[in-house]
């Protein structure tokens, strides 16, 4: 069974039963930590009324919408990535949503434009560099990363992790599949040690002097700051912000898609647009150290704090659909060898 967030939350190896018809409820499949979304699940149950049902799916979500076929419970599904996004879609499991307000509040950008799925929040990916040992004008483009100067001072998690194959993607969309491979080729030749551990990982190798640069996600920044064994790390290091050649900051989302079914159509509806609202941007995106989607809500006082940056304009989808040839070129190169 489902269980509200006013109680507890399901993991991904409970069994999912099918919920009971209630008059006022939305249900929610999720692969967001549940702490990252309560607080604004939350507030949308206190100024609606309307129960929200999270089930935590850590892995697995296409195919368990794919086995429940019609008779899923699930209303919405939160994710992050484009990558995992689009194969919510491409698995033909979600429904088209377009609204007068989703669209005056979601720029189109981050928004499929048939409604597929809509963006949230976003996130940058950055450069963290040691305060003591790297300059800020010592890397000003991602392509930077690849310059021999760097040999034996970079460390970064595996190369077929999404967030980094979407920088891949990114790559190949300016610069095409050669000069990636290059790229990818020169990045692996920097680094100080194999592909290991996650974002918040290589900030403490960073600390610990093993090297003096990594990639991150910017939310990793407000994630060590909250953690009392992670806050050295964090002030060991600042962000950079990298643009590509003929670009800007290469940038993610967290999303929402509807499933095909949704049985609670309207209520879900709801919940989606509080969370394109300014109250819902704001809650979600203080809660997760993220940047708001909507152009009309600001970001946390502590996000602001890391500096402004020009997000680059590809379009998400071309990211998806490169994610495959991204994947390709990192075998290739043996980026985790």
């Amino acid at each position: 069974m489902f269980a509200t967030v006013k109680t507890a939350l399901l993991t991904g190896a409970a069994v999912l039963a099918a919920v009971p018809a209630f008059a006022e409820e939305v249900n929610v499949y999720s692969n967001r930590q549940p702490e990252l979304l309560q607080p604004l699940l939350d507030a949308f149950t206190e100024e609606t009324g309307i129960d929200v049902n999270m089930a935590y799916l850590s892995q697995g979500l296409v195919e368990r919408l794919q086995a429940e076929g019609d008779r899923t419970p699930a209303d919405l599904v939160f994710t992050v990535d484009i990558s995992r996004l689009d194969a919510v879609v491409d698995a033909g499991l979600t429904q088209p949503l377009m609204s007068d307000y989703l669209k005056e509040h979601v720029p189109a950008l981050y928004h499929d434009p048939e409604g597929q799925w809509w963006g949230l929040t976003t996130r940058a990916r950055v450069v963290y560099a040691s305060k003591d040992r790297v300059a800020d004008s010592d890397i000003t483009t991602y392509e930077d990363l690849a310059d021999p100067k760097w040999k034996g001072r970079i460390c970064t998690r595996s190369g077929t992790h999404e967030y980094m194959l979407a920088l891949s993607a990114a790559m190949i969309a300016h610069h095409g599949e050669e000069y990636t491979k290059t790229w990818l080729q020169g990045l692996k030749g920097n680094l100080a040690r194999k592909p290991e551990g996650n974002d918040r990982a290589q900030v403490k190798a960073i600390w610990a002097g093993q090297c003096d640069i990594s990639l991150g996600n910017t939310y990793y920044m407000g994630q060590m700051l909250e953690d009392p064994e992670q806050i050295e790390w964090a002030n060991s290091v600042r962000m950079l912000f990298p643009v590509f050649e003929g670009g800007g900051t290469h940038i993610n989302i967290s999303g929402v898609a509807m499933t095909k079914s949704a049985p609670n159509h309207d209520n879900a509806v709801k919940l989606i647009e509080f969370l394109a609202s300014p109250k819902g941007q704001e809650i979600y995106a203080e809660a997760n150290s993220e940047y708001p989607i909507s152009p009309e809500s600001k970001p946390s006082e502590l996000v602001a704090s890391w500096g402004t940056f020009t997000p680059d304009s590809l379009d998400l989808r071309e990211l998806a659909n490169l994610r495959d040839d991204a994947l390709r070129i990192t075998q290739e190169v043996d980026f985790d060898g």
